[in-house]
């Protein structure tokens, strides 16, 4: 006889890194489970050492971290955490990006420009990634960037039953931003039942977060407008947006967003809005500074709990959105 069989059985691991760690022990929640045990040190000159203070050896791993701000710190602590796994015989290294840094790098708008979000994927899959996981992606092709599965997570059900549960679904019109939105938007619309409006918008590619909006496509007088996107960054396509709805006779407008960026002048250009509600998940965290009082945040935790789950066991994860 040759060789040994193993009597021990699959054994799920979910690690964290400093930059989201209360969705982390939410997940740990949801699975029933404990965050394992990390040292983190940044040394003097800011470089990130990381050990664990278990045995992670024949391991199903799972990595969350969000690259939130300072966004390249965020994502350096991610790929040394993957690379300690990797050394340390962990058998499957899945990397959970509820929010993936340099996502909106998807393509060239112009010549001599990097493609950044798929100098990202092949980071994580040099650092020894077998697999990744995000939520709600800029653009569904970033899929194809990484070199091997990717479990692409939505977080509409989520957001769509909060609105619905708070709105009048009869006088919802459900509106997309700009054209790069209208999947999103139309996903929205077929959820909740409800008309579809766009906002053709212009932005000057010299003038970062420079936006002009040109026009709206579709009925909106007199309807309760919720505008659909994946991010909040500084807020000026929002308002905008919403100021173009209500120059059209909008009666109310909503904003329902992913991901809560909320760089810079964000949170006071939305408080300062007529938009009335700003809604996003806790896929990145979101501190006391960033915070209004229009703001409500939902957790995602459930959803991303689910989807760990699903593929540890070997289940499916497109179950969740069907």
């Amino acid at each position: 006889m040759t060789g040994m069989k193993a009597t021990g059985q699959k054994q799920l691991m979910l690690f964290s890194g400093r930059a989201h760690p209360a969705l982390a022990e939410e997940v740990a929640k949801e699975l029933g489970i404990d965050v394992v045990p990390t040292r983190f040190d940044t040394f003097a000159n800011s470089e990130i050492f990381v050990r664990y203070l278990e045995s992670v050896r024949g391991s199903d791993a799972f990595v969350l971290q969000t690259h939130s701000d300072p966004v390249n710190e965020s994502i350096m602590e991610h790929l040394i955490m993957v690379d300690a796994l990797k050394r340390a015989s962990a058998k499957r290294i899945t990397v959970v990006t509820p929010f993936l840094g340099y996502a909106r790098q998807d393509k060239k708008h112009r010549g001599r420009e990097p493609i950044s979000a798929r100098l990202m994927t092949d980071l994580f899959r040099t650092a020894g990634a077998d697999r990744m996981m995000a939520v709600d992606l800029h653009t569904d092709q970033i899929q194809g960037f990484f070199d091997g599965p990717v479990d692409h997570l939505f977080a509409l059900p989520i957001l769509a039953d909060y609105v619905g549960g708070q709105l009048n679904l009869s006088d919802i019109t459900v509106v997309s931003p700009d054209a790069g939105r209208v999947r999103t938007a139309d996903r929205w619309a077929d959820r909740l039942g409800s008309p579809l409006a766009i906002i053709h918008k212009r932005r000057d590619p010299d003038v970062a977060n420079q936006v002009k909006v040109h026009e709206v496509v579709g009925e909106v007088e007199g309807r309760t407008c919720v505008l659909v996107d994946d991010m909040i960054d500084t807020g000026g396509t929002l308002v905008k947006a919403a100021e173009a709805l209500f120059e059209q006779g909008a009666n109310k407008v909503v904003a329902a967003a992913t991901h809560g960026v909320l760089s810079g002048p964000a949170a006071e250009r939305l408080q300062n809005s007529r938009i009335s509600e700003v809604i996003v998940t806790n896929s990145l965290p979101i501190p006391e500074e960033r915070s209004f009082e229009k703001l409500t945040q939902l957790s995602i935790a459930p959803l991303v709990a689910r989807a760990v789950s699903e593929v540890f066991t070997d289940g499916s994860v497109t179950s969740l959105f069907e």
